[in-house]
């Protein structure tokens, strides 16, 4: 039954605003495998100089959230009927977004027959929820499958999968519970299939979650992807800086309680569980060293609350899911471990302590960049294989620059470099460089056909490029004492338009416009929809989107 909403729904095919699909194929290091009333106004982030004010996201409360969620939930069957979806098909709400003007984007799941639909994910566009001017799909195909009965057993699909983890020499694989039921519609034509998940340890003791894609009829793998994204206090990096914590009696504990209550723990040298909570009598948290415990997790709380105040105060988001509640952070993971990750399965940060446990991952940068992975998996989704798994990795590292540009904090300032206070290579050099990414020697720096076969640590490269010369523009140039030089695949020089505006673009299209399945290619579509609600279609900045992505050999450049 449709909505009584006031707004009348008119059929896509009618509408003034086409239809756009995305069409397409989630650790900081490579690894093998890859509070207010429901009525109250919502509070506007900043908008960046020269965007358009209703182009802008709003700040919503979790109650104003919930609600949008409710009636996007109460129309969801009128939606997929104004999508033109199929009797067997069904919208699941996973996320809402709200614009100054009032323009909601509703982000769907979709199942088959009661079967999630792996890639059918889409982006509703309309006057508020239940609206359909426009639609983001990850997937162009009708999902209509040959058949929902399996041919091949699920212990089949269950041994593929374990063959696959222990190619990549994971460490006492396990699947984690029985293979379900899907349908694949990420590539191609949309089939029944199994998706077993493999627990254990990758090959570096990064916990597991391997997705692996059968074909349910002819027994094919299908894909496979990573679901574990690498990724007043006295910190490491950060100098002493000011923590929010908790008080409890006559002790204190890390406790972030105007931040979603974010709680950071020590795993002691673990590798499962919470650990314990960091508490103390004093207020007063490490002391600069990594051989104090306490100073990495001053870092950690440090990197999450200012991650938190970032996507609030410049885009308006309420927490990493949108609904105020805090993820958590874990420090002193294993021993000697040279890596950081988020994992969707805990909703937590967690951080290594580097070769001789002497340079805890737990920079502002990295911080950032593992909350991030948390970002995306609750928004776009990108899929973490393939192109979108570069874009997924991008995506991280571009805020973890921006949030760190944000901190303005002396001891660690703003830069486009990754990991360059953590010398994860022993050596004083950074993980990566944005400004030409093949400067650390993999990663690359422009798209060719082949960039989705390499690991998302290094095709993230173009994405990370792309971002630098839209922000800074090509050149040698020197920003905050650090020297950059970056090139374009074409020769051509491209002008910057500031990082404020290239930070709101990127959020904007992945959270209004990207889709489990973006590549390369659908990533310039995005955020030339974001730049165009923005700024507008004959901007300086659309031309300087077009130009970047030009520059590294995405799509062509702007006329004049």
């Amino acid at each position: 039954m449709r909505s009584s909403s006031s707004h009348r729904r008119t059929p896509l095919s009618t509408r003034r605003t086409a239809a756009v699909a995305l069409a397409g194929v989630a650790a900081l290091v490579a690894t093998a495998v890859q509070a207010g009333s429901a009525t109250a106004a919502p509070d506007p982030a900043p908008a960046a100089a020269g965007a358009k004010p209703a182009a802008e996201s709003v700040r919503l409360t979790p109650a104003q959230r919930a609600e949008l969620i409710r009636e996007a939930n109460a129309t969801r069957a009128a939606t997929a009927e104004d999508l033109g979806l199929g009797a067997k098909e069904e919208l699941v709400v996973r996320d809402v977004l709200k614009d100054r003007d009032g323009t909601v984007h509703v982000r769907y799941e979709r199942t088959y027959d009661g079967l999630p639909v792996l890639g059918g994910d889409l982006v509703v566009q309309g006057e508020r929820p239940g609206e359909t001017e426009s639609v983001v799909k990850a997937t162009r195909t009708a999902v209509k499958p040959a058949t929902t009965t399996a041919a091949i057993s699920a212990g089949k699909a269950e041994r593929q999968a374990l063959a696959a983890a222990k190619a990549e020499d994971a460490q006492s694989p396990d699947v984690d519970g029985a293979p379900r039921k899907v349908v694949w519609a990420a590539d191609g034509t949309p089939v029944l299939a199994y998706e077993t998940v493999v627990g254990g340890l990758q090959h570096d003791g990064t916990p597991q979650e391997l997705h692996v894609v059968t074909d349910a009829t002819t027994g094919e793998k299908l894909y496979e992807w990573q679901a574990v994204q690498n990724g007043t206090g006295h910190t490491v990096y950060s100098g002493t800086v000011d923590l929010t914590t908790t008080r409890s009696g006559t002790s204190y504990n890390l406790t972030d309680g105007a931040r979603g209550n974010h709680k950071t723990y020590n795993l002691n040298r673990g590798t499962s569980g919470t650990g314990t909570l960091f508490s103390g009598s004093d207020d007063v948290w490490g002391n600069g060293t990594a051989s104090n415990l306490e100073s990495a997790a001053a870092d950690a709380h440090y990197g999450a609350a200012l991650t938190w105040d970032y996507y609030k105060n410049v885009h308006g988001r309420n927490g990493i899911r949108g609904n105020g509640v805090a993820a958590y952070s874990r420090v002193h993971y294993g021993n000697n471990y040279v890596n950081a990750f988020w994992s969707d399965s805990c909703f937590c940060m967690t951080y290594g302590d580097g070769s001789g446990n002497a340079n805890p991952l737990t920079s502002i940068d990295v911080a950032a960049h593992e909350m991030t992975h948390g970002l995306t998996s609750n928004t776009a989704g990108l899929r973490y294989s393939g192109e979108s798994g570069g874009l997924n990795e991008a995506t991280s590292d571009i805020f973890g620059a921006t949030v760190e540009f944000y901190a303005n904090n002396p001891s660690d300032v703003g830069d486009y470099l990754i990991g360059e206070e953590i010398n994860i290579r022993g050596n004083g050099t950074p993980l990566r460089y944005m400004d030409k990414p093949s400067k650390d020697g993999s990663s690359k720096d422009s798209w060719y056909s082949g960039l989705g076969s390499i690991d998302v640590h290094y095709s993230s490269g173009p994405a990370n490029h792309f971002f630098y010369l839209l922000s800074e523009g090509s050149g040698a140039k020197t920003i905050n004492g650090v020297s950059y030089n970056s090139p374009t695949s074409d020769g051509l020089p491209v002008t910057g338009i500031g990082r404020a505006k290239a930070e709101k673009i990127w959020f904007r299209a992945l959270t209004t416009k990207f889709t489990s399945t973006t590549n390369y290619a659908g990533a310039r579509t995005g955020t030339l929809a974001a730049t165009g609600e923005l700024y507008g279609t004959s901007s300086a900045e659309y031309k300087a989107v077009q130009n970047a992505w030009a520059a590294v050999n995405v799509g062509a450049r702007a006329a004049g």
